[in-house]
């Protein structure tokens, strides 16, 4: 339905050059919103041609300059690449230093999608900024805060994503696609003869080509080989390593070592700069803490709470109980053990459709009880 021109609310749409965003633009011009579009330059000079065709790169630029014309909408290309590379890329490097495993597109969103959006809107007079991301956030029943629930469509639901955005931003964003499927996306788009409707898209991060992130870190110049032990879950020397930063939780191929058994990667170790291999049951985790953590429908996390998580964008979800440590930190105790919980990544908390909030993993620890260690489950499995 389409509001009266005396009523007409200005919105800053994010427009990065891609079919679901180019729809969002629209739907919110059907819905009589007064629309400008922005797409942020992120990519810095150096990653002009590893980023050409992805979300922050040129080609996204032209696309999504070709849309707002189309649709007659004002449109302003804004240069945010310097802080792309010092809260996106570095952050990147430092959490595979440190050995965590990081989500670029979780601190992308809550820095500058939407962050440094909401500046650049109410310099141009607009309230309220829009995204083409799967997600729906609407008041509680008393208008006290915000709430941040799934997109209609499962498939393409983007929540995880969003975990971490503020009751401060929340008040200010718009999910225009939140009730639409991505076909539905594709329509609109159809209707408005916008080129980018059949558009493909990408899954990879937006600034690592071919997700090669070994190969961009160095190119990058953001790390550099340097020799390490790989040591089994008692401490044995194995072989050596070119920088914990190269490997990843639950890994097992370009180990560079030979056994009997498989071996995966357990745990990274940054102090001592070593990488644990162990059997694949090792992998198998209960409990872990998570901290920064953000939650939305509360202030604070009270009292246990039993909910569903998701501890990456593509896992299934499973039960948990997560209880609080203190503000920002809380322990979530799976109801069933899961494979390469990985420090670094998001833990997303979910009621139903309804977002709680999340965290970020820091660590996996033992299960209140009776949680077998590494070692444990290695000598089992050798004695077999």
């Amino acid at each position: 339905m389409s509001m009266n021109s005396d009523s007409k609310k200005r919105v800053v749409v994010g427009m990065s050059g891609g079919v679901d965003s180019s729809a969002a633009a629209a739907v919110l011009i059907e819905q009589g919103y007064d629309v400008i579009g922005i797409t942020l330059k992120l990519w810095p000079q150096d990653c002009v041609s590893r980023a050409e065709d992805k979300c922050c790169g040129p080609q996204a630029v032209m696309d999504a300059r070709s849309v707002s014309s189309k649709l007659k909408i004002p449109y302003y290309l804004v240069d945010e690449s310097e802080d792309f590379q010092s809260q996106v890329i570095q952050y990147f490097a430092d959490e595979y230093k440190a050995g965590r495993t990081p989500n670029p597109c979780v601190m992308c969103n809550e820095k500058l999608k939407f962050g440094t959006l909401i500046d650049r809107a109410r310099q141009l007079g607009a309230d309220l900024i829009a995204t083409g991301h799967y997600a729906r956030v609407h008041p509680n029943e008393d208008g006290s805060r915000m709430l941040l629930k799934r997109g209609l469509d499962g498939r393409k639901d983007q929540s995880y994503f969003l975990f971490s955005l503020r009751q401060e931003l929340l008040r200010h964003i718009l999910f225009p696609l939140g009730e639409l499927t991505k076909d539905d996306s594709r329509n609109v788009a159809r209707d408005c003869s916008l080129r980018t409707a059949d558009k493909e898209e990408s899954m990879e991060i937006c600034f690592v080509p071919d997700n090669d992130y070994k190969g961009f870190l160095t190119k990058a110049n953001l790390a550099e080989t340097h020799q390490g032990d790989i040591v089994d879950v008692n401490g044995t020397v194995l072989g050596k390593h070119d920088g914990i930063e190269f490997y990843t939780i639950g890994q097992r191929k370009g180990l560079g070592i030979s056994s009997p058994n498989p071996l995966y990667v357990l745990e990274l170790d940054a102090e001592k700069n070593q990488v644990l291999v162990g059997p694949v049951e090792a992998l198998d985790k209960q409990s872990f803490v998570m901290d920064r953590c953000n939650w939305i429908p509360f202030e604070n996390l009270d009292a246990p709470v039993r909910a569903v998580v998701k501890i990456r964008y593509n896992h299934p979800g499973c039960e948990a109980t997560i209880r609080p440590v203190d503000r920002y930190t809380a322990r979530v105790d799976l109801h069933t053990a899961q494979r390469a919980i990985t420090p670094g990544q998001a833990c997303v908390v979910y009621q139903g459709d309804l977002v709680l909030g999340g965290g970020w993993i820091r660590k996996t620890v033992a299960q209140e009880g009776n949680e077998k260690q590494p070692s444990e489950i290695a000598n089992e499995t050798l004695a077999k």
